[in-house]
């Protein structure tokens, strides 16, 4: 039997809805992933250290404030200064199109908009998981 993937779903800056992380979190966990769940108002630094000390084989980042042009390539960094450049980041939340292309460039796996389903996202995340390249 396989190793469930272990997800980290996390609310960075200081958005203060996370009802639709918590559905994601339900969503990825109904079909059989470990979630760690990190609330709200979480810094870049806490995210990349929850990830580091859960070991986990992705991030997922809930984004409704806008702020995801500076939040996303601050944890994207902290992640790869601690070695974590083979686990994926997948955003959800507001996210304009003009945005998409740099956030990919930067390394973003996946971005969801709203209205996106979960079986979307729960396949969005096994995907991402299946291809990262190897810790180390």
């Amino acid at each position: 039997m396989p190793t469930p993937l272990r997800v980290l779903i996390a609310k960075p800056g200081l958005d203060g809805h996370d009802r639709g992380a918590k559905v994601i979190a339900r969503a990825l966990r109904d079909a059989g992933m470990e979630v760690i769940y990190t609330g709200l108002r979480q810094t870049p630094e806490m995210i990349a250290e929850a990830a580091l000390h859960e070991d986990v084989d992705a991030v997922g980042l809930s984004v409704l404030s806008g702020a995801h042009m500076a939040l996303v390539p601050r944890t994207l960094e902290l992640l790869r200064q601690q070695g974590q450049t083979h686990v994926p980041m997948l955003i959800g939340g507001i996210i304009p199109d003009e945005d998409v292309p740099a956030l990919k460039e930067m390394g973003v796996a996946a971005i969801f908009g709203p209205g996106t389903s979960t079986q979307d996202v729960i396949e969005a995340f096994q995907q991402a998981a299946a291809q990262r390249p190897t810790a180390g």
